[in-house]
């Protein structure tokens, strides 16, 4: 199983990387839009934990060109964000994500957790 973390912040991303691998999985990282649609497309993760607002292309964007991809439709991808609007939590779940943690209550376990469900592991 391998997971994309797609994150520009880097601490959060490494601390959510080094957690997942101690928990004996595999992660792949991309710390923009941009690189995470091609690491996406290029390495077709299990899973993807996707931020919102990131530079050069924002997660609305990747998950909108992830579901234009014949394997994108598919892959499950977990928003993370900052952002705690209802409104926007809704539309990101209309384009297919699958659920959304918010970065301000984020602990390493719900993220691990979140990925266990998902995969069914």
């Amino acid at each position: 199983m391998q997971i994309l973390i797609v994150d520009d912040e880097k601490d959060l991303r490494d601390a959510v990387v080094t957690a997942l691998e101690n928990d004996d999985l595999k992660v792949l990282t991309a710390s923009n839009g941009v690189e995470g649609i091609t690491v996406a497309l290029e390495n077709k993760p299990d899973l993807i934990f996707l931020d919102i607002l990131m530079p050069e292309s924002d997660g609305l964007d990747v998950l909108k060109q992830l579901r234009e991809d014949d394997w994108g439709k598919t892959v499950p991808v977990v928003i993370m964000t900052v952002v705690d609007d209802l409104d926007n939590m809704a539309k990101v779940l209309e384009q297919g994500a699958i659920g959304y943690i918010i970065k301000s209550n984020i602990t390493l376990e719900n993220v691990v957790g979140k990925a266990k469900e998902v995969l069914g592991s």
